[in-house]
């Protein structure tokens, strides 16, 4: 098999280790927030592996939660992935289930997002809107603060992954909700 993985193969895989429409839902929508940094930071060459790497990040957690970005590795050598891929989707579980530590931009953005997406989609299905498209930053700095809020969401992880790119952390929410903006309408459907 290619070490090139299309998107359709790539949704294939994901299809057949989750069927829950949340993890379907988390994983597109990280996939469009990683094709939005590959382009806002100059990777647009990369926007399609980008993508990939956010879809598969959470490929065994649905079936292996006790083996997150353990199990992944083994599943994806499988199906033929390359070792960049595989190294790229496992370093998200960096100090929590793996020592793959993020090297490249691309996989510090990943860590970054990963749990903000998840904060900041709870903190949007509570207004009005049930939308991104209207949410500011106050808005989320206020759940944020509450660590009852969304509690499964690591504020810790967030922030390491903010000092990971070098950013504070109202840049990193900012840019996030701007990439959340930019495909809701892909995430919508689940």
């Amino acid at each position: 098999m290619s070490s090139e993985i299309t998107r359709d193969a790539a949704w294939n895989l994901l299809c057949q280790w989750n069927q829950e429409p949340f993890h379907l839902r988390h994983a597109v929508t990280v996939e469009g927030v990683m094709r939005y940094f590959a382009k806002e930071l100059g990777y647009a060459d990369e926007e399609d592996f980008w993508g990939i790497v956010g879809l598969l990040h959470d490929l065994d957690f649905e079936k292996f939660p006790n083996e997150h970005c353990v199990k992944e590795q083994e599943i994806l050598r499988n199906f033929g992935a390359d070792e960049r891929l595989i190294h790229a989707v496992a370093s998200h579980g960096y100090a929590l289930t793996v020592d793959i530590q993020p090297e490249h931009e691309m996989e510090k953005v990943l860590y970054a997002v990963d749990e903000l997406t998840g904060l900041i989609g709870a903190v949007a299905i509570m207004r009005p809107s049930k939308s991104v498209s209207d949410l500011e930053l106050k808005s989320v700095k206020k759940k944020y603060k509450n660590a009852n809020f969304a509690a499964g969401c690591s504020r810790e992880v967030i922030e390491r992954g903010a000092q990971m790119l070098g950013w504070d952390l109202d840049d990193l929410i900012s840019r996030t909700i701007l990439a959340m903006r930019s495909c809701e309408a892909d995430y919508e459907q689940f």
